[in-house]
């Protein structure tokens, strides 16, 4: 079995490697591939050494699955070019995630929606994926009627660049490149990806558009307001659910410690909650901080953290790729 991982230096790319190794993967025919400047660069895997390779020739090798994270043009270039070859691509960018003819998945939720004919499989925004595995339980018991949330997004789902500028502040020094508008250390702006012509950003978009394909629900209102806040690894973020029907909390709590990929993390008399410390390095998405919302019927507070480059990204990957090669062995 060959696996390609395109964008295989950068950050997701990285960790994709890593929990390849993690997962047992790392007896398969391992191809690594990212731009031009990288080719021939040696990457650790596994007790060996892989060479970077460029995107043509990962092609050329005619691999069995892609997994890509090296941004949208890069997958809207070279992911039907690979799927023309016969590989299966996952792909980690916001490329294909509107288009109603590519699955956009989350395993634990949907992966029903992959049929065998498919070559391209979306990765969801890292945001969103978290969201939507400590929902879903609720949303077929309940009926999700409205999703308000407000993310608090950690650097590293902006980049390489961000970080070292996090930390270039941090030491009193200059960045050589600057990922912001603004300084991040001290600081934290309402502001993820571009602006749209109706104030919202791109970031706030993915969350409606994607939440409302994966719970395969277009009448499910939801409202976002995204942040980025000076955290190296881990979002965070803070959701009111109102539901169709009403609950009880005895019954969420339920649910959610049933979710699988979901640990519920809560019990204020010990100052028990999530937070991106606790979730950095884990594929669990963590839920705590549960409470009936006081001024709306049939509505729930929830806070909601996860390892955005783990299971906001590189894992949820791999995760779609381990099932898919179940399915098709």
């Amino acid at each position: 079995m060959k696996i390609a991982v395109v964008g295989a230096t950068g950050l997701v790319g990285g960790v994709m490697l890593q929990v390849l190794q993690e997962r047992g993967l790392d007896k398969h025919d391992i191809i690594v591939a990212a731009s031009a400047k990288s080719v021939g660069r040696p990457l650790a895997f596994a007790g060996r050494e892989l060479h970077v390779v460029s995107v043509e020739s990962a092609i050329a090798a005619r691999p069995d699955y892609a997994v890509f994270s090296a941004g949208a043009d890069v997958s809207r270039q070279y992911a039907p070019l690979f799927a023309a070859a016969g590989t299966t691509v996952i792909d980690n960018s916001s490329a294909w995630r509107k288009d109603p003819a590519i699955p956009l998945v989350v395993p634990e939720i949907n992966i029903d929606a992959v049929h065998d004919g498919d070559r391209i499989v979306a990765n969801p925004n890292c945001s969103t994926v978290q969201m939507v595995l400590a929902l879903s339980r609720l949303h077929r018991h309940y009926g999700i009627r409205r999703l308000v949330v407000s993310t608090y997004q950690s650097v590293t789902g902006t980049g390489i660049r961000a970080v070292r500028q996090l930390e270039a502040e941090e030491s009193g020094t200059m960045p050589c490149e600057q990922a912001y508008p603004y300084p991040i250390h001290r600081n934290l702006f309402p502001h993820g990806g571009d602006f749209l012509d109706d104030g919202y950003t791109t970031e706030e978009q993915k969350l409606v558009d994607e939440t409302r394909k994966i719970l395969r629900d277009d009448t499910l209102a939801v409202t976002a307001t995204v942040a980025r806040v000076p955290v190296v690894g881990g979002h965070s973020e803070s959701v009111n659910v109102e539901f169709k029907q009403d609950y009880t909390m005895e019954d969420v709590r339920h649910l959610l410690s049933g979710t699988p990929g979901v640990v519920l993390c809560d019990d204020p008399s010990r100052l028990l909650y999530p937070m991106p410390v606790l979730a950095q390095g884990r594929d669990e998405v963590f839920v705590g901080r549960l409470r009936r919302d006081l001024s709306q019927p049939n509505s729930l507070n929830m806070w909601i953290v996860a390892d955005n480059l783990r299971k906001g990204a590189a894992t949820n990957a791999i995760q779609i790729l381990q099932s898919l090669m179940t399915r098709r062995t």
